[in-house]
């Protein structure tokens, strides 16, 4: 049987965490960033938590991880 290989996109873009969880980076910070607020600007610094329903789908492409 074949070694279960990681998914490189996947690995780039999430990381676990200790209790078993995955963060990503939240969206809309690459561009057209004067028009937003600065309390916008500062939310969407912050690392989210991927929703339960996902856990699953990055378990199977992040096995070794």
């Amino acid at each position: 049987m074949p070694k279960m290989k990681t998914h490189k996109g996947a690995k780039k873009r999430f990381k676990k965490t200790s209790k078993g969880k995955y963060k990503r980076k939240k969206t809309k910070r690459n561009h057209l960033m004067t028009k937003k607020s600065s309390d916008k600007k500062r939310e969407l610094r912050k690392d989210a938590t991927v929703k339960k329903c996902d856990e699953d789908t990055l378990d199977t492409l992040m096995p070794n991880d």
